[in-house]
């Protein structure tokens, strides 16, 4: 069985995990944890859209949900959608939506350069058609590749006042030693890392390191690649969760990566308006300090 919410949610029933979001989570008056882009100040809230599930067009079903994931996101305050040339058809389904609601001017637009670097411009303009807009937020060299034209043309769209913020990013271990090389050598706004509950690599010297250099920190993989649902798969959220306003398990792992004082925000992925809710919630009430950080540790490390 390949393990992934869906299926968690499903095998965990028995146990009261899928009904665990209070229905006053998303409430008006509760709004979300935010933390400023060093670079310039700017507040985003802590919990974005990852968009890696949206590589077709989709049938009616699927774009009703993706529809409503995007309403909800809006009107609760969300604000990043990071998407991708390499998710196939994802950054057309969000310029379609986003055009669609009529919400591109709450939103905060990130997507990533991943070409050679003679295609680079072919490929950036081609995302401002997808994404429908004439500026994006952020625009990230996405896994090192061909870092320093990436750069030179990120830069150059950035000076010309079409990309607001420029970073890189990584989602494997093996790139990390390149990765803080490169955060050593330039100067960035945004980089974007794996780091997760199951994963924390990253916590060594990357997080620590942008926090050191003024970065931006966008998490993606913050439930792991797949054992962080399926080691919890028949265990009950333990009842110290609550110290830290915890419902669920989603907001269990979530609430571990926001807690940590370098992240700006985690962008989980998500096309299900129930997930979105319960991701959302994460970056409301209190966070776990760094002593309950480290049971968290201790608690996963352990089943």
């Amino acid at each position: 069985m390949q393990w992934n919410r869906r299926t968690f949610l499903k095998a965990g029933g028995a146990l009261g995990v899928s009904g665990l979001i209070p229905p006053t989570l998303l409430r008006a008056e509760t709004p979300l944890l935010r933390r400023p882009i060093p670079s310039s100040g700017e507040l985003l809230p802590m919990i974005g859209i990852g968009t890696q599930q949206y590589t077709s067009a989709g049938g009616p079903d699927q774009i009703a949900a993706r529809r409503e994931v995007f309403r909800v996101f809006e009107q609760s305050g969300g604000k990043v959608i990071d998407t991708a040339p390499s998710y196939r058809a994802a950054e057309q389904v969000v310029g379609d939506l986003v055009a669609e609601l009529q919400i591109r001017p709450g939103l905060f637009l990130a997507t990533k350069l991943e070409s050679l670097s003679e295609g680079g411009p072919q490929q950036l303009e081609r995302s401002f058609q997808y994404l429908r807009t004439s500026m994006i937020d952020l625009v990230a060299v996405h896994n090192l590749l061909d870092i320093g034209p990436q750069l030179a043309t990120l830069r150059g769209a950035k000076a010309a006042g079409r990309i607001r913020y420029v970073g890189i990013t990584t989602s494997f271990a093996r790139q990390h030693a390149d990765f803080e090389r490169t955060m050593r050598a330039e100067t960035l706004d945004f980089i974007q890392v794996d780091y997760a509950l199951d994963n924390r690599e990253a916590g060594n010297v990357i997080l620590p390191l942008a926090a050191d250099r003024g970065m931006a920190v966008m998490i993606n993989l913050p439930f792991g690649r797949g054992r962080l649902f399926r080691a919890v798969s028949t265990v009950p959220l333990p009842p110290w969760a609550a110290d830290f306003d915890c419902s669920s398990w989603a907001q269990f792992f979530l609430k571990y990566i926001l807690a940590h004082p370098a992240v700006t925000c985690a962008i989980p992925g998500t096309s299900n308006p129930a997930h979105l809710r319960d991701n959302l919630a994460a970056a409301t009430g209190r966070l776990p300090d760094a002593a309950m950080r480290r049971r968290m540790e201790q608690f996963i490390d352990g089943v």
